[in-house]
Order: C-alpha cells, then sequence, then structure tokens
C-alpha cells in the first residue's frame, strides 16, 4: 500500500485463500477464534484473579482494605508491557508462529510458578513473568490480523474480536467465585495455566502470516528505522498515547471497583455480578463500533465517540461528589457503566488507527504500541487507584482526567488531511 493525495491498494493474493488449501491449517473463522481466544488469555489471567482478593490479603497479611493486592494487576500489566520488545522485532524477523509458542510457554510456567509461591513477593515475580508471557499472544495476535487486515476492515474485525473478547470479564469473576468456593484461592493460577495448555494445542493450527519476502533484517540499523517509522507518525503516536490513558480507565476501574463495592457499599458479594453487568456493556457497544465503523469510518467514528466520553466522565465525576463522595449505589453503578463502555469502546478503533501506516514494521510497531500502552495504562490506573480514600471521588476524577486527555490526543491525531487519507476505507487482504 502506498500513501498520498489518494491511498492505493496493492491486491496480493489472498494468505486465507492459501491457508485454506494446506490441509491442518486454520483460516477464515477459525483463525479469527484462535487469535481471539488467545487475546483473551491475558484477560482471563487478570479477571479470574479478582474474587480471590480477601483471600490473598488474609493469607498475606493485608489490611481487609488494602490496594497493595492491586498489584496482582499492576505486576501482571508491566510484564505485559515488557514482553513485547522481545517478542514483535524477533517476529518482523522470523515470523509470528514460533515466537507465539515460546510466549505460551512461558505463560504456563510462571502459572504453575504462581501456584507454588510461597511468598507475596514471589507471587507479584511470578505475575511479572506470566505477564512476559501473556505479551505474546497480544502482541503477535495484532500483528498477524495486521498480516492480514488493514483499515476499516480491520476495525470492524478488532472491535468484534473486542465483543467476544470480552466474554472473558463477563465469566471469568464468576467462575473465579465458583472455583474458590470448591476450591483453595490458587485455583485462580491453576485454571489458566490448564486453558493455556489447550490453546497452546489448538494454535498448533494456526498458519505463519508473514511471508518471507516481508521480513526484515534483525539488526540494530533495521530496528532504528522502524522505530524512526513508529514515532515518526503524528498519527500513530497520539493514538497510542491516548490507548494508555484508555487503558489506565480500565485499569483504575479494575484495581478500585472490588474495594468500593465492599468498603464504599458493602456489596462484596455482588462483584462478580457487577463486574460482569459492566463487561456485558462493553461487549454490546464493541459491537455497535464494529456496525458504526463500516458505515462512518474510523475518523468519523473516533471524532463522535471521544465527545460521549467526555460527557459521561463528566456526569460520573459530578454524581461522585454527592452524599461527600458516598453517592447512591444505583447512581454509581449506572453512571460507571456509561463511562467504562465508551472509554474502553475507543481502544480497538485507535489500535487500528495507530496501525495502519505501518504494514511493513507491523510486529515491531505493535511491541512499541504494546510496551507504552500496557506501561502507562498500569501505571496510570495504580495511580487512580492507590488514591483511594473510603470514596468513590479519587476513582472518578483519575476516570475524567484520563479520559480528557485521551480525547486531545485522539481529536489531535485524526485531524490533518495525511491522517484522513490513512483512514480511508480498505480491504483485506
Amino acid at each position: 500500500m502506498t500513501y498520498g493525495g489518494k491511498v492505493k491498494s496493492t491486491l496480493r493474493a489472498s494468505t486465507g485463500s492459501r491457508d485454506q488449501r494446506v490441509k491442518g491449517v486454520a483460516s477464515g473463522r477459525e483463525f479469527i477464534a484462535i487469535v481471539t481466544a488467545l487475546m483473551a488469555s491475558g484477560a482471563l489471567a487478570i479477571d479470574l484473579m479478582l474474587p480471590a482478593f480477601p483471600d490473598m490479603r488474609q493469607e498475606f497479611g493485608m489490611s481487609p482494605d488494602s490496594t497493595q493486592v492491586g498489584w496482582i494487576v499492576t505486576a501482571f500489566f508491566l510484564g505485559m508491557a515488557v514482553g513485547p520488545w522481545i517478542y514483535g522485532p524477533a517476529s518482523d524477523r522470523y515470523g509470528r508462529r514460533g515466537l507465539l509458542f515460546g510466549g505460551m510457554a512461558l505463560y504456563l510456567a510462571s502459572a504453575l510458578l504462581a501456584c507454588v509461591a510461597p511468598s507475596w513477593e514471589w507471587v507479584i515475580v511470578s505475575r511479572f513473568v506470566w505477564g512476559l508471557g501473556a505479551a505474546a499472544p497480544r502482541t503477535l495476535s495484532i500483528a498477524m490480523i495486521r498480516d492480514r487486515y488493514e483499515g476499516n476492515a480491520m476495525a470492524r474485525l478488532m472491535s468484534n474480536i473486542m465483543a467476544v473478547f470480552l466474554l472473558v470479564p463477563i465469566l471469568a469473576p464468576g467462575i473465579g467465585a465458583g472455583l474458590i468456593a470448591i476450591a483453595p484461592w490458587r485455583i485462580v493460577f491453576w485454571f489458566p495455566a490448564v486453558i493455556a495448555s489447550v490453546l497452546m494445542l489448538w494454535a498448533t493450527r494456526l498458519p505463519e502470516t508473514l511471508e518471507p519476502e516481508r521480513r526484515r533484517a534483525l539488526t540494530r540499523s533495521a530496528f532504528v528505522q522502524a522505530l524512526k517509522e513508529v514515532v515518526g507518525r503524528r498519527q500513530t503516536v497520539c493514538f497510542t498515547l491516548a490507548i494508555a490513558f484508555l487503558f489506565g480507565v480500565m485499569a483504575a476501574y479494575l484495581a478500585s471497583s472490588e474495594v468500593i463495592l465492599s468498603d464504599v457499599y458493602g456489596y462484596g458479594s455482588w462483584f462478580p455480578l457487577f463486574f460482569g453487568s459492566i463487561a456485558i456493556m462493553l461487549a454490546l457497544n464493541s459491537l455497535n463500533n464494529a456496525r458504526l465503523v463500516h458505515s462512518v469510518g474510523i475518523t468519523q467514528l473516533v471524532r463522535r465517540m471521544v465527545v460521549v466520553a467526555m460527557c459521561t466522565s463528566f456526569v460520573f465525576l459530578l454524581i461522585s461528589r454527592l452524599n461527600h463522595g458516598h453517592p447512591n449505589f444505583w447512581l454509581y453503578a449506572i453512571s460507571l457503566a456509561c463511562v467504562i463502555p465508551v472509554a474502553q469502546g475507543l481502544v480497538p478503533v485507535c489500535n487500528t488507527a495507530a496501525m495502519i501506516p505501518l504494514p511493513h514494521v507491523a510486529g515491531t510497531a505493535s511491541a512499541i504500541i504494546s510496551t507504552v500502552t500496557t506501561a502507562g495504562g498500569a501505571l496510570l490506573g495504580n495511580i487512580g487507584s492507590s488514591a483511594f480514600n473510603g470514596t468513590v471521588q479519587p476513582l472518578a476524577i483519575a476516570l475524567m482526567a484520563y479520559v480528557l486527555i485521551a480525547a486531545v490526543l485522539i481529536l489531535i491525531g485524526a485531524t490533518s488531511s495525511k491522517t484522513e487519507n490513512y483512514l480511508l476505507p480498505t480491504t483485506a487482504h
């Protein structure tokens, strides 16, 4: 593909068509299903843990309202932020498939380490390494999708994948609570290890999506050149930083929601239901975005969505100030159910917009984007959740600030004649 006053596409032979002629290789819907399941493995390793927070506090001598347990999420996110630097550039040289299996093996090994970790420090170390492993399916799945799709076609696919992906936060807390009810709390570490083993077997059907003629040398100069390609695109930089703040919204919500339900409202037993209900809203919004991007395009969609995101986060901030930071539970729940889905609905569209100009360095670009967004989101989320003071106000302030900054970045990234050219409708390879 070349870019200029107009977008021109050079049609290549369909990778999917070639795959269909190879016996035992997934293509079409099965390819998408495997990639989606691999991406969801990272979410499973987060959301399944949440109902176990009270047991973790008790076993490791923390106070009942301690936010230190949030490091279960933060350490994992930090591992996911470092991991892409291993997988991305190497996958541009050696292909996606082998590195994907290496990352999943690390995911499995670190989950087993967490099962037998003797102290809180070792649990956090295992979670960081676990995140390193989980970075492989996340980074390489996006690169594999970019190998095959582009433009609005990629945006539609990413939004649909996100909707399916969100079945994990809908189901995982309930599954985690059910597992804890019948087994010691460390079952939430054993279960993802079993799932990882199954996924590795299924993923043997994945094809290699990076054609040999498109591979790049794994040298310092090649990496520097790819890095310049990424950071030199205003569109990519703005959308990447925006995703980091949007991930900050989600990370702050993940780390704060359980303690808010327990300490502010006394509804700790409702947490799986509450969390799943928010996830349903997230999935429905992603499906709606997949429909809208087909009719209005990426640029118009993100411009409209950021306005809605700013409005909902402002309303949530106003509600958080009622009754000295203890608003009516239903007002809190409904307003939060508006903010989180809208903010997270922007992520797959922004991810697509950031990747569009960089098909020739998709692995490295995905690594850089994953690192910046995951590390930034984890740290921002930790800032937002650690400010908890017994009210919902710190969470509301953090969400409003992060959404506002993300909105400014998105509007800058989506406002230029060059960006308009990049985001014109395109087709799948």
